[in-house]
């Protein structure tokens, strides 16, 4: 992704730390639940949020 502007590059970090923000806190939600199909919604999207971010960083 050549030619982005710092601008555009700020939200892009931005939209990255709310998906590890995210990741983050479903992690911690996931951890607290004792019903098992609640923590494996809440480890499925944590792990999901994190692939998001990665992906966004690797576009870069």
């Amino acid at each position: 992704m050549q030619g982005l502007k710092q601008s555009e590059l700020n939200w892009i970090r931005e939209v990255v730390s709310a998906h590890n923000m995210t990741a983050s806190k479903l992690g911690t939600y996931a951890g607290q639940v004792q019903d098992p199909q609640l923590k494996q919604m809440f480890t499925t999207a944590s792990t999901q949020a994190k692939q998001a971010a990665q992906n966004l960083l690797q576009m870069l």
